[in-house]
């Protein structure tokens, strides 16, 4: 088929949707679903239909820059998850006059996200994809943000003072409510529970106190007045105290269960629940990285709740690339299933869900 002789219907066949569902994405008029777009747009570049052409049709020849901001992937498998989902948009997006570039920042230091917001406003992008995760120092980046109208999508962790054009992740408060089913499950109404925070500064991280929160506001509402909830905001879990701090909990005879609400924490705290040949104790964590797998088909870690970091990233990217060169609104909260994972499940889940583009 020549590129000159295509047509809109010729586009809707291949792309298997109709007609009118191709000129309202090539028209920018009416609603369509983001399954819909996804296939015209695929048909577009499978027949390399050119994005200059797509461009006039829409009025415009602007080349849109996209700036995404995430931790270093080096630090930290889950955000080296996330830069996977980066690198599938701009697969997607490079032919569509959509430039993306990626700015790394320390995990553990705020000056580094201080130092990248900075050169991203210097850079002028026209819009911006955020894991906020430092809260305190990402609210003023993202007022100003607003105040120099540059759009801006969220996901990882929601920002309730400003008002992006998305929020994309978890309802992390029900996140942290379904941990503490899950650890209640056939369990003694006494005891002691236990909630990590691991190499995070919990006090600086909404997301994890939403996820605490969640989890002691079930307990209390069931009424489990003989069940103690125990907090421990383990900083570096390298410094020889804050591991003592670890063992002399987990060495409690009391101790039920632990919920971990960092992806990364929960392999450190299957380890040691290893060493310790403490496996009558529940361990709850996040996400399907390679250690965490690795322990919960040993059966140490008995639920992971998968947040989907490639998932997030892809989403807030082609929801703000969607709002750049269509115009289309976003949804303002997209909030992801909560996915229970367990050992038997697993196998099955990894088949199916994968890569979850």
């Amino acid at each position: 088929m020549e590129k000159k002789n295509i047509r809109i219907k010729d586009i809707a066949q291949l792309a298997g949707v109709s007609s009118g569902t191709v000129d309202r994405v090539l028209h920018n008029r009416g609603k369509v679903s983001e399954e819909a777009l996804r296939k015209v747009l695929q048909t577009l570049k499978e027949i390399d239909y050119k994005p200059n052409l797509i461009a006039r049709t829409l009025g415009t020849k602007k080349t849109f820059r996209i700036a995404v901001l995430i931790p270093d992937p080096s630090q930290d498998e889950y955000w080296a998850q996330s830069e996977v989902g980066i690198k599938q948009a701009i697969n997607d997006w490079h032919q569509y006059d959509v430039q993306i570039k990626t700015y790394f920042f320390d995990l553990y230091h705020k000056d580094s996200f201080l130092r990248v917001t900075h050169a991203v406003l210097q850079a002028r992008p026209d819009g911006i994809v955020i894991a906020p995760i430092f809260y305190h120092e990402a609210l003023p980046f993202l007022q100003q943000c607003q105040s120099y109208k540059i759009p801006f999508t969220i996901f990882n962790t929601d920002i309730r003072e400003v008002r992006p054009l998305s929020f994309i992740g978890q309802n992390l408060y029900e996140s942290g409510r379904v941990a503490a089913e899950l650890m209640c499950l056939g369990h003694q109404k006494t005891g002691t529970l236990a909630v990590l925070h691991i190499n995070e500064d919990s006090v600086n991280s909404i997301h994890l106190l939403d996820k605490q929160r969640g989890f002691q506001q079930y307990i209390k509402e069931k009424d489990l007045t003989g069940v103690k909830i125990k907090v421990l905001n383990i900083k570096d879990s390298e410094n020889g105290k804050e591991v003592k701090r670890i063992l002399e909990l987990l060495e409690d005879e009391t101790l039920q269960g632990v919920y971990v609400t960092t992806s990364k924490g929960v392999s450190f705290i299957a380890a040691l629940l290893q060493k310790l040949n403490r496996v009558d104790l529940r361990l709850i964590g996040y996400d399907l990285l390679p250690e965490n797998i690795k322990y919960l088909e040993a059966g140490t870690i008995r639920f992971l709740i998968n947040q989907n970091a490639k998932h997030q990233t892809f989403l807030g990217i082609q929801q703000l690339a969607n709002y750049l060169f269509l115009r289309k609104e976003p949804l303002a909260h997209n909030f992801l299933p909560l996915e229970i994972i367990t050992r038997e499940n697993l196998c099955s889940y990894l088949r199916s869900a994968v890569p979850h583009f």
